[in-house]
């Protein structure tokens, strides 16, 4: 038995009548993080360039308690045609039952044609950890300390350029 094999989570899911004949969300090779979900759409969906729709999969599952499902795009869709989820990553609760919905944008320039059964996202189910808030006068000092966006390694470059170094 591989270690994969050993790992498997059992997760209940259950096919809704307009997902029928569609493939189960599945892993496309042994290393894939993602099961790859399919559109159950009933015809074509056009998503014009700026368009955003809910894309329906036909299924719904139920997660173990302390797990989630994260739903986030496909690269090859948004590398060829701007195509992303929109509220990436999309976040399914453990105690979520109803469809498993993905929320599609068209970033790029030309309508996008979602067909029933094209892969359209990719879902990753990993456990959750749960917070016990400990009160706090000071929080101990880092290098990076509170900069925020675009600040990381930028302590070090000012550090370098003072010295000579590369700026």
């Amino acid at each position: 038995m591989t270690a994969r094999a050993a790992a498997k989570l059992k997760v209940h899911i259950r096919r809704l009548a307009h997902g029928g004949g569609l493939p189960l969300p599945g892993y496309a090779t042994a290393g894939s993080a993602g099961l790859d979900l399919a559109a159950a759409v009933t015809s074509d969906l056009v998503l014009p360039p700026g368009g955003r729709a809910l894309v329906p999969t036909g299924f719904a599952i139920a997660l173990p308690e302390g797990h989630e499902a994260q739903i986030r795009p496909r690269s090859g869709l948004a590398v060829k045609y701007g195509i992303a989820v929109l509220n990436a990553p999309g976040t399914v609760d453990s105690d979520y039952r109803g469809e498993i919905m993905v929320c599609l944008v068209n970033h790029g320039d030309r309508p996008f044609t979602i067909a029933r059964g094209a892969r359209i996202a990719q879902m990753v189910v990993a456990p959750v950890s749960h917070v016990d808030w400990q009160p706090a006068e000071c929080l101990e000092a880092t290098a990076r300390d509170s900069g925020g966006f675009g600040s990381t390694g930028t302590n070090a470059e000012r550090a370098g350029a003072a010295k000579g170094g590369p700026s």
